[in-house]
């Protein structure tokens, strides 16, 4: 058996413009599937996002949609981080360096004591990113 574990998150009214941004920095496929899409006519919310995905071959993966306007929201402080860990240190950069746009820097991305290259920042819709290099620790 195979699992993949992908984070999912929750916005109120700009999932699109979130996904298609995350599009815009990992690339790969966009998969958006509105309200309206599934038959609702509430001109409101016909246009938020029921279904949404991006899919990279790189393997990045992240899973969206806009929580339906009658159930209570509350995005909250620092809920979970969505962590990206690669092995390339100039992908990596690049990334950070798409993500950086209109967010608040946590920690400038550069190496740690736990990474050669560690960095943490929360982009414009709230959501709080930790990009570093994947290393290899003893286990017990």
């Amino acid at each position: 058996m195979t699992v993949n574990v992908t984070p999912h998150l929750n916005f109120r009214g700009n999932a699109r413009q979130a996904l298609e941004f995350y599009q815009s920095v990992f690339g790969g496929e966009l998969t958006i599937a509105s309200y309206a899409d599934l038959g609702n006519t509430d001109p409101a919310t016909a246009d938020h996002v029921t279904f949404g995905q991006v899919v990279a071959e790189n393997g990045f993966r992240v899973m969206a949609y806009d929580a339906y306007p009658q159930l209570p929201w509350d995005q909250g402080q620092d809920p979970f981080f969505v962590s990206v860990r690669g092995t390339d240190p100039a992908e990596l950069q690049g990334f950070w360096d798409a993500l950086v746009d209109g967010a608040e820097v946590k920690q400038p991305i550069g190496p740690s004591q736990w990474a050669p290259l560690y960095g943490q920042l929360t982009d414009r819709f709230g959501i709080t990113w930790v990009l570093d290099i994947a290393v290899e620790y003893p286990t017990a």
